[in-house]
């Protein structure tokens, strides 16, 4: 399992032009399930997006999570993260799990989220999301679990 962390100042999604989803700021994680993934790999990476330590404290230094700055997560299932370019220029997304396998650990990562009592919007699994985000630092990182 992966996810692209990216600390936020504001991020929409959309889909079918009609607004989804909506955080002020905080965190926009994109998710990616790998074939054989399990809860154990989405329980270790939702306790790392909790507690990331990446904004700004009052001295400027990164030592604060999502949690204390009291912002909120928007959660969003991208099984491109597991594209393989290795071979030619078309990407093989023969490791990313099936839909109907991704989905419920997808909605186990949000729940797993939530139990942190972190304010967690998500997209909507499967569809062509439009996502608008004002990225913070820029600060993006790369968390993953085999």
């Amino acid at each position: 399992m992966r996810a692209v962390v990216q600390r936020v100042k504001r991020t929409t999604l959309s889909v079918d032009n009609q607004l989804i989803s909506e955080i002020p700021f905080g965190l926009t994680v994109f998710l990616g399930v790998k074939s054989g993934d399990t809860k154990a790999q989405a329980d270790y990476l939702m306790k790392k997006v909790a507690n990331l330590r990446i904004f700004e404290d009052e001295n400027g230094k990164m030592n604060l999570s999502v949690k204390d700055v009291g912002g909120e997560v928007l959660l969003v299932s991208q099984f491109t993260l597991y594209g393989d370019c290795s071979h030619g220029n078309r990407p093989s997304f023969t490791l990313a799990e099936r839909p109907e396998l991704a989905e419920p650990l997808y909605e186990y990562a949000v729940e797993t989220l939530k139990s942190y009592d972190i304010p967690v919007k998500k997209g909507v699994f499967g569809a062509d999301m439009q996502i608008s985000q004002h990225n913070d630092g820029p600060v993006t990182i790369l968390l993953e679990m085999e």
